[in-house]
């Protein structure tokens, strides 16, 4: 019998046979090369190329145009791609929509060494727990150099006996207590993967921080430098807070086997929730990892298109609101482009 809260399928397998992505109106079948994406305003559309032109179509435009009333099959089919387009980066007819909305699970798998992680940790919770000092592990280091040591080891076998018999399960029964570890450790490797973005974010904000005193005393770029470097703080600290919250949350282990159904389904939450507001940084880590803290143009141009990126996303209402109004310019895309 699997432990509570494991409830991943079979890798490779199909979703619900409702999951897949179709349409009644002939309109989203007349255009090869269909395909669904969030605008840069976050917005869900469609997009077909209409000659040499990309056609950037929104979903209520879609809607109004053909008639697709509240409550059809192809409007209700519209919401649901916009609801997965919150955790994959595009969608096309005939795909099937992210697990998270069909199945709860993840459309994504983390790597083998989060899912050590994860398991080395809980498992070095619950030696902690053993000797009356229970706490979270943060330093993978420090995690790794407990492994190998052999006082930890003797103590790993006995803190699983000890669990087993404090969850009224038995000594002898310690293996089912190994089983939820391991579960609970499959569903932690998700946040441990997210993680390793939230490293290389602030590594984007060293270098922000960085040119923000490079460029001080350049009355072009003070303000705008400024600006970037306090919203890449405030998104850094958000980030950190959530990080701090799940630690906080999964903090006792004794309490987390106890309640293994609830404490997945949390994970999950924060899990999905990171997914969506870390995934959008895929395009800035990367386009980052080659910007060097010089004067140059090329680094200007950086700056400021992290700017586009950081501004609606994490200043503060009462700050945008005044941006707006000022006119957010926003860079034209290359190429030709309409929109309904």
């Amino acid at each position: 019998m699997a432990p509570a809260g494991d409830e991943k399928s079979e890798g490779g397998k199909a979703g619900p046979a409702d999951s897949a992505i179709r349409f009644e109106h002939k309109f989203f079948s007349s255009f090869e090369g269909l395909y669904f994406r969030l605008a840069d305003s976050g917005e869900p559309v469609a997009v077909l190329k209409l000659s040499t032109n990309d056609a950037v179509l929104s979903f209520d435009g879609i809607k109004r145009e053909f008639g697709l009333t509240e409550g059809s099959a192809d409007a209700a089919m519209l919401d649901r791609i916009a609801e997965g387009l919150q955790f994959v980066r595009g969608l096309r007819p005939g795909d099937e929509l992210p697990k998270e909305i069909t199945t709860h699970e993840a459309s994504w798998e983390p790597q083998e060494r989060h899912f050590l992680i994860a398991r080395q940790r809980l498992t070095m919770q619950l030696v902690t727990w053993l000797t009356g000092d229970e706490h979270i592990f943060t330093s993978v280091e420090e995690l790794m150099q407990l492994a190998e040591d052999p006082q930890v080891k003797k103590n790993v076998s006995l803190a699983f006996s000890e669990a087993a018999e404090e969850l009224g399960l038995g000594r002898e029964r310690r293996e089912e207590i190994v089983k939820y570890i391991e579960s609970l450790a499959r569903n932690l490797a998700y946040i441990e993967a997210e993680r390793d973005v939230f490293a290389e974010i602030r590594k984007v904000d060293e270098k922000v921080q960085a040119l923000r005193r490079l460029y001080s005393a350049e009355r072009g770029m003070i303000e705008t430098t400024d600006q970037v470097a306090r919203l890449s703080q405030r998104a850094v600290k958000m980030f950190q807070d959530q990080f701090d919250q799940v630690d906080a949350q999964t903090g006792e282990i004794l309490a987390m086997l106890k309640n293994i159904d609830n404490q997945v389904g949390y994970i999950r939450q924060v899990r999905d929730d990171l997914h969506r507001r870390l995934m959008p940084w895929d395009d800035i880590i990367r386009v980052w990892k080659g910007v060097f803290v010089v004067r140059s143009e090329q680094t200007i141009t950086r700056i400021r298109d992290l700017y586009q990126f950081l501004a609606p996303r994490y200043m503060q209402v009462n700050e945008w609101v005044l941006v707006t109004k000022r006119g957010f310019e926003k860079a034209k895309p290359i190429g030709g482009v309409l929109r309904w």
